[in-house]
């Protein structure tokens, strides 16, 4: 670890110019070296520690203010430098959200260590995000036992776990007769009573530690609920879950700006002739950059209108990281289809943002959705 990247860091964060500067240098003397790795499969806590030292998950928590600007810009200084720690930010950061927004006061206990990123924590909820929408059915299933509940199933593709960590997790509770009662949402201790299993290969963003969890008759406590019901929680907190995501993309664009001005001065004179320039992308980044910073002033609105413009700068991140990164590799050309270059490991890298819950697909059915529903009097 490079000790003069975290020497000047303190708590409580409370200077964003000071923990942009911190999670910046930290990204660049740490994480830049190894993101090859990280694409490869090397799963980097070690360096998430000292992004949590340097104050990179705290900017959104209300008792650091609700500085939802503060963290989106830190996990874009992440994800410029390494997409895949830059998606695994964005699960511990709405990981921290879960616990501090639960009000839960054993969940409250455990945020400190959290922030810090002395402990480790992801997110479950691409399955109940897209059964919630009637995409797919809901993986876990519970029942009520006597101190809380009993939770059975598998749940593929949850990142940013292992063993010792935890994630956000949601499981539909049926009636006697099958018919739904509601669902609870809680946080899932992988301890020795859960089952991981691998998933197959990706072809980039192997680093983020990704694993089906499986349990049988897994035992929630009272001290891991967030939310029961889930769905007012879920609906509360969605707006809040996407917007953040905006971070990851905005990262993944910028870079690949980087890497299109990295190559001007040997190649300006024949990249001219290519469309998607760099000082266009960089102004349409910028632009949707702003945007995103008026929503984030109050990431917990409830009307559809917010929600539909929260949708929709999601999905033009998702559009504008897919344009950005294939113009950077047409830019770079030869230099930067090389296994060992920044342009071809983004080009994956951005076909993620595009498929990770929310998907464009997913985010384009939601809206259609919005749209159709009458706004509630």
């Amino acid at each position: 670890m490079n000790s003069v990247a975290v020497s000047s860091i303190t708590a409580p964060w409370d200077d964003d110019a000071k923990v942009l500067a911190d999670v910046g240098l930290v990204a660049q003397q740490q994480l830049a070296p190894a993101a090859k790795r990280i694409d490869e499969g090397y799963y980097p806590l070690d360096i998430m520690a000292s992004l949590g030292q340097a104050g990179a998950y705290a900017g959104h928590l209300d008792q650091h203010g609700c500085r939802f600007d503060l963290a989106i810009s830190a996990m874009s200084e992440i994800s410029r430098q390494c997409g895949a720690t830059g998606f695994m930010t964005w699960c511990h950061d709405v990981c921290g959200l879960y616990m501090e927004q639960s009000g839960n006061p054993a969940l409250l206990a455990r945020l400190g260590d959290h922030t810090l990123g002395r402990t480790f924590g992801g997110t479950g909820l691409s399955n109940p995000m897209k059964a919630l929408a009637g995409i797919e059915n809901m993986a876990f299933k519970a029942k009520k036992v006597p101190g809380g509940y009993s939770v059975s199933g598998t749940l593929p593709w949850v990142s940013h776990i292992g063993e010792g960590q935890y994630c956000g997790a949601v499981a539909a509770v049926d009636r006697s007769d099958g018919s739904r009662s509601h669902e609870i949402m809680f946080l899932l201790d992988l301890d020795e009573r859960v089952s991981l299993r691998a998933c197959p290969e990706f072809s980039g963003m192997e680093g983020t530690s990704t694993w089906a969890i499986t349990l049988v008759d897994y035992f929630v406590s009272e001290d891991q609920m967030i939310a029961d019901p889930a769905r007012p929680f879920i609906q509360r907190i969605r707006g809040a879950f996407v917007l953040l995501q905006v971070g990851i993309a905005a990262g993944i664009i910028q870079g690949s700006i980087d890497d299109m001005r990295d190559v001007e001065p040997t190649l300006g004179h024949v990249n001219q002739y290519l469309h998607n320039r760099p000082d266009e992308l960089q102004a349409e980044f910028d632009d949707l950059v702003a945007r995103t910073m008026v929503l984030a002033e109050t990431p917990y609105e409830g009307s559809k209108e917010f929600f539909l413009d929260v949708l929709d700068v999601r999905s033009q991140g998702a559009e504008l990281c897919l344009k950005a990164s294939q113009s950077a590799l047409l830019h770079q050309g030869a230099k930067g289809y090389l296994m060992s270059a920044s342009p071809q490991r983004r080009i994956r890298e951005a076909h993620f943002v595009a498929i990770v819950t929310p998907a464009i697909k997913h985010l384009r059915w939601e809206m259609a959705k919005q749209m159709r529903e009458e706004v509630p009097a």
